[in-house]
């Protein structure tokens, strides 16, 4: 049976617009779905490299101006993948033209912002998504199903930490293409809205909302040079955060994130302990799930090592034979694949914007925390 094109306006080339570009080139091949992504177009300011890309990945054509490419008929979702200040305009644009948009994370600069982003989605009844692709790392997914069949009993404490160490050397500029990430007025935040908000995507996906936190915060090295101009500028950006968490259902968290941790390129952990048993994960090491079982006999009792690979695990039948690992790039088409799945269905592909929110009001708590020092509360209700 032919498939649905869904034609696809990609806005930005760096990173992220390669592992999603890379998702929705491989994801009909592995899973059974009715619409199929159609590379129509790319944009950027830079004509001749916004040109390359589109050459190696082969997209059908070029945008230099973003408005061009949402305003053209021929495209139905829109890929959002440039710093955070520019994702309230481009979204809410790319909803008053109807079209679908996925989005790069955090939702936004603040809550405020993300609030007209939803106010702007929903009123156009557009389908939205926003890329906390570790979700999909299969033993992840795992995770949330093992918690929520009880197996755990009631939760007592959840930890998470997100480690870098890329930024320590004072000659690393800030701003521009690559390093926009150290610039406040492009980034919002520092770790914060990069790397901790992930960890807090994960754990309210699977543990419920966090309704409390304090925080402290670090901005180790305070200038920098501005990479497209030269000029020494103010770094206001967290480079770290260390926070205290209460979630809904009244167990306790630590969160720590930093890009200064010397040996770290890319550290993310997780760990639940439940009344029961306990679960931990770490991406240097995602496919293997770690568990422990109080009611396993006492004899053979301790933390046993799960290769999450077998096709009755999440996403694994799509792929290899059990044994056979996947890697990051998948977990972006696994997020691909839900937001097609999600156009046959008619259900929302989570995290939705409205989802993104929750996880940005305790971005902005942990922020205002580590300024006043006191317990902030996050207003944070709702399940994602």
């Amino acid at each position: 049976m032919a498939k649905k094109p869904l034609n696809i306006g990609m806005i930005g080339y760096g990173f992220m617009g390669r592992t999603h570009s890379n998702a929705y080139k491989s994801v009909n091949q592995f899973f059974d779905l009715e619409y199929e992504p159609v590379l129509k177009a790319a944009c950027a300011r830079n004509e001749e490299n916004i040109q390359a890309f589109a050459d190696n990945w082969g997209y059908e054509s070029i945008e230099t101006d973003w408005r061009a490419l949402i305003a053209r008929d021929d495209i139905d979702a829109v890929d959002i993948c440039v710093p955070n200040n520019l994702h309230k305009e481009m979204s809410i644009a790319a909803a008053e033209a109807g079209k679908m948009i996925l989005c790069e994370k955090p939702i936004a600069m603040d809550v405020a912002e993300g609030e007209e982003m939803c106010a702007a989605v929903e009123k156009a009844g557009v389908a939205n998504t926003v890329w906390y692709n570790y979700r999909r790392v299969p033993a992840v997914t795992m995770v949330k199903n093992i918690v929520e069949s009880g197996k755990l009993g009631r939760i007592f404490h959840y930890r998470a930490n997100f480690l870098q160490d890329w930024t320590i050397s004072a000659d690393v500029p800030a701003g521009g293409a690559a390093v926009w990430r150290l610039d406040a007025k492009e980034a919002g935040s520092g770790v914060t809205g990069d790397l901790l908000a992930h960890c807090i995507d994960t754990a309210v996906w699977i543990n419920g909302p966090i309704t409390s936190v304090t925080a402290m915060t670090e901005t180790f090295i305070k200038e920098r040079l501005h990479q497209e101009t030269g000029e020494k500028i103010n770094i206001t950006i967290d480079d770290a955060c260390a926070f205290l968490a209460r979630f809904a259902n009244g167990s306790l968290a630590i969160f720590e994130s930093t890009r200064y941790a010397r040996g770290h390129k890319a550290l993310y952990t997780l760990e639940i302990n439940g009344e029961n048993a306990s679960l931990a994960w770490d991406l240097h090491d995602l496919h293997r799930l770690k568990y422990f079982d109080h009611a396993d006999e006492g004899v053979v009792r301790g933390w046993r090592d799960i290769h999450v690979s077998d096709g009755d695990q999440p996403y694994m039948g799509n792929w290899w034979v059990p044994g056979l690992n996947i890697g990051y790039e998948h977990t972006f088409i696994h997020q691909v694949a839900d937001f097609l799945k999600s156009l046959e269905t008619g259900e929302p592909c989570g995290p939705t914007f409205r989802d993104a929110l929750e996880t940005q009001k305790v971005c902005d708590a942990i922020l205002a925390s580590a300024q006043n020092g006191q317990w902030v509360d996050t207003g944070c209700t709702e399940a994602i």
